[in-house]
Parts: structure tokens; C-alpha cells; sequence
């Protein structure tokens, strides 16, 4: 990595009084009391190909050393995988890691001096705690939901949101396949007997569960992979979605969640937490099933009626179920699942053949590797480059890297509201300077540019930089050079 090349260390210096200069590989310009704040995210350009043979020489890449990364700082909580941490650090940012979540108190502490933090399922991050947030310019979700965050209210304050979509989904198939078989055939109720002493060796009620039928509601990466995995032990598959999917082997689709519960033994659910799926597994549904068949939910918590789910297993309706996620779930581990929580859960935990684990069917070393690299990457690209690609609350916008040989170029970041009049007045302020490239998309209230301006100097950088601070419809203000 090169030295950094100080343009003019007068200018530099009066104008860090104003504007925080950016840790990141990259320079950029931050407020130093704004919550206007830098974005991006991994564009697809950023990868190199492999794998071919060319004559063609590849440029490359412009990675500049940045004027201050001890500048950035980056908070990992809930015991984050140590190859984010290591992918982080050796950007040479100020990384605090932290083994658990913390108290709402705590969290808004911790929030207002940091540029990004990483997350799992256990940290809220809610309007009230993001409002306290002054640098905050990127949240990692290192997991595959988003519902922990005010996705929104980051969105509308400049911050970019990144998740783990496909990492963890192996870990999460091979759970519920674990899962079916056990409830089959009455694992832990066997298990948890032995270790009391007593042996009951029974088979009643015990099954194969070749030739059973599997019923996904949700066909997405983790139920798909589990429709693979469950015909390869001789179970058919049916599948129910909102949309039209290409099934794998020989899963069917079914038009209406109704036809799969009158037709699976098993059903399991991949569903997002959304209005349309709290309680989408309750009572009536509950009817619907197979009397003796089995439900486990490895999705989210609030999709199952836990108290329907209850009595459909003292009735006898559903033989089994095994839980991974709750409605509400403990922020760290100890014996905190209790009736606090949830009122249910002493009547839940005294059952029968039901399987409950403390959400862990990502929890596996693989996957938390995986993720680990995945998101850890994501935040280098976004503060380092500025593309928005796999964010969940952006428009996802993307510009080849800058060269070695480009000198002299700054990269325009702007995040703004969705108007009219927007680009006139961003071309009139570029009208003065030769615009290499420019791109820009909308995703509902918040649209995002970014442009590659040459031959500029420190002067004209400061000039455009101060210019679309001022423009009535600016969100966050980035400049990369």
C-alpha cells in the first residue's frame, strides 16, 4: 500500500476544523458534526475474474492509504466471528469487539462516536437508539434477518444496512433435517429419560421419515437446500410460496398454504417477520394439518402462534415441534427463558417430543465463518468504495474501481431524497469539471449517485463538497479521492 499523497498540508489542516477527514482507504470527507454520513457496499466490479485466460492486461486497481484510519471506528457486538474481526482490523480501523449485546443504555453510549457496527439477532437497533448515533454510517446484520433494525429510519438518516442472505443457510437446513428425524422418532423424550435413569425402549408413534411428505412454506435459499437434502433421504417435498418459484428435483409447488398443511407429515417454515406472517401459523391452521403431523419453525418467532401451537399438541394434532425462535427471545444467555419473557413458556417447555433451541440453526463454525467474511467484507467495500450493492435499505448503485493511473479524481457519494430537480441542480454543480462517469438509482423516498470526477485538486474538491452540502435535498455527503 502507498503513502498517502498530502495535497497541501495547510489546506488539509484548516479544512479538517470543518470536515473529518475518512478513515478508510479511500479518503472521504465526514462533518464533524453533521449526522450526514458516507455509504456504499460491495460492487460487483470489485471482484476480479477468474479463471480466464487473456492477453489483455487488467488495470490496477486505485487503493489508496488513507490520511487518518485511526479515524474510523467500527463496534462488533454479540461475539461476531474473529474473521470479521480480522478483516476489519487490518484495515487498520479502531475495532471494539464485545462478546455479548449490550443494555439499551449501553448501546446508545457505545453508538454516538462510532462509523459502523455489526450486529446479530440479539441488538435492537431502534429509531431511538440510532437517533443517538452522530457518525453512524453502516450497520453489518452478521445473520440473515434485518427485523432487529429500524431499516427506515437508517435509510432516511444516510445509514446503509448489509446482511448475511446465504451464508448461514447449509447450517439451517441441516438443522431441520436433524430435526425431522428426531421427532420421528422421539429423540430427546428418550434422551431426556436416560439421563433420569429410566430405559423405555417403545416404538409406537415412532416412524421413517422416508416416504413421508415435507411441506416448506417459504422456498428461498435455506428451503430450497432443504427440499435437495430431504429428497435425497426419500421424503417427497411440497412447497408453498407468495410467488412462482422453479422448484429443485421433483418439489411441487402448491397454489395456497392450505393445500400444503392438508398434505405434509412435516411442515417446516422459512418465512421473513413481516405483518403478512405474524401468527401465519395459528389455530385454523393448525386445524388444517395431518392429526399426528409435525411443525418446526426455524424462521422467526413470530410467525407461530406459541399458545394454538400449545394446545394443538395436548389435542394431539401435532405430534411434534421443534422451536428455534421465539416471539421474545433472552438478550444473553443464562436461565432467563422463562414466563418474564414469554407467558407461555412454562406450559411450553413441559411438553412432550418438542424440540427448543436458543435460535442457533445459524450457529454452526462454518456459517459464522462464512458470514463473518461476508459482511466484514461489505463494510470494507462500503466505506471504501461506496457502491451499495446487497445493501437491504438502499438502491443498489455500483461504479468500476478507480485506477492507478487516474490520478487526480474524486468520487462524488450522494445520498438524497427521491425529487425532482435533484439531478439539474447536482450536473450544475459537476458543470465546471469533466464527469468520467455517473450513476444513480431510487428505491422509494431515497435515491443515491455517485460520479468519478477528474482532474480536480484539493481546492475543487472542498468546493463541490461544500456545494452539495447546501443543496435543499441532501441526505449524506461523500467524497472519495
Amino acid at each position: 500500500m502507498t503513502s498517502p499523497r498530502i495535497i497541501d498540508s495547510e489546506l488539509s489542516q484548516s479544512f479538517q476544523n470543518s470536515v473529518k477527514l475518512s478513515a478508510s482507504p479511500q479518503n472521504s470527507f465526514l462533518p464533524a458534526a453533521s449526522p450526514s454520513h458516507f455509504s456504499g457496499s460491495p460492487p460487483q466490479s470489485y471482484f476480479p475474474v477468474m479463471g480466464r485466460r487473456s492477453s489483455m492486461k487488467l488495470p490496477v486497481p486505485k487503493v489508496l492509504k488513507p490520511f487518518a484510519t485511526e479515524d474510523i471506528k467500527i463496534l462488533l457486538l454479540e461475539n461476531v466471528n474473529q474473521t470479521a474481526v480480522s478483516i476489519l482490523t487490518e484495515q487498520g480501523y479502531q475495532v471494539e469487539f464485545h462478546k455479548t449485546s449490550l443494555s439499551e443504555d449501553e448501546l446508545i453510549e457505545k453508538i454516538r462516536d462510532v462509523h459502523a457496527i455489526g450486529i446479530r439477532s440479539k441488538t435492537k437497533l431502534t429509531a431511538k437508539v440510532l437517533a443517538e448515533a452522530r457518525n453512524l454510517v453502516v450497520v453489518g446484520c452478521f445473520c440473515i434477518g434485518v427485523n432487529q433494525v429500524d431499516i427506515e429510519y437508517a435509510a432516511k438518516h444516510g445509514i446503509a444496512v448489509f446482511n448475511s442472505p446465504f451464508s448461514n443457510s447449509r447450517s439451517v437446513a441441516e438443522l431441520v433435517i436433524g430435526e425431522i428425524i428426531a421427532l420421528a422418532r422421539q429423540f430427546t423424550d428418550r434422551s431426556n429419560e436416560m439421563h433420569m435413569g429410566v430405559w423405555n425402549k417403545v416404538s409406537a408413534g415412532c416412524w421413517e421419515i422416508r416416504g413421508k411428505t415435507l411441506g416448506i412454506v417459504g422456498y428461498g435459499h435455506i428451503g430450497a437446500q432443504l427440499s435437495v437434502l430431504a429428497e435425497s433421504m426419500g421424503m417427497s417435498v411440497v412447497y408453498y410460496d407468495v410467488i412462482p418459484i422453479m422448484s429443485l428435483g421433483m418439489a411441487k409447488q402448491v397454489p395456497t398454504l392450505d393445500d400444503l398443511l392438508t398434505e405434509a407429515d412435516f411442515v417446516t417454515l422459512h418465512v421473513p417477520a413481516l405483518p403478512e406472517t405474524e401468527n401465519l401459523i395459528g389455530a385454523p391452521q393448525f386445524a388444517a394439518m395431518k392429526h399426528g403431523s409435525y411443525l418446526i419453525n426455524a424462521s422467526r418467532g413470530t410467525v407461530v402462534d406459541i399458545p394454538a401451537l400449545i394446545d394443538a399438541m395436548h389435542t394431539g394434532k401435532v405430534a411434534g415441534a421443534a422451536l428455534d425462535v421465539y416471539p421474545n427471545e433472552p438478550a444473553k444467555n443464562g436461565p432467563t427463558f422463562h414466563t418474564a419473557l414469554n407467558t407461555w413458556a412454562e406450559q411450553l417447555r413441559s411438553l412432550k417430543n418438542i424440540i427448543l433451541t436458543p435460535h442457533i440453526g445459524g450457529s454452526t463454525e462454518e456459517a459464522q465463518s462464512a458470514i463473518g467474511i461476508e459482511v466484514g467484507q461489505a463494510l470494507v467495500r462500503y466505506i471504501n468504495e461506496g457502491a451499495t450493492i446487497g445493501a437491504v435499505n438502499f438502491p443498489e448503485v455500483s461504479l468500476r474501481s478507480l485506477t492507478l493511473e487516474e490520478e487526480n479524481h474524486v468520487r462524488v457519494l450522494y445520498v438524497h431524497s427521491n425529487v425532482p430537480g435533484v439531478l439539474r441542480t447536482v450536473n450544475e454543480i459537476f458543470a465546471d469539471h469533466n464527469i468520467d462517469k455517473q450513476y444513480s438509482d431510487s428505491r422509494g423516498d431515497i435515491a443515491y449517485l455517485m460520479a468519478d470526477i477528474s482532474q480536480v485538486d484539493a481546492a475543487d474538491i472542498r468546493d463541490l463538497y461544500e456545494k452539495l452540502e447546501r443543496t435543499p435535498f441532501k441526505i449524506m455527503t461523500r467524497l472519495l479521492y
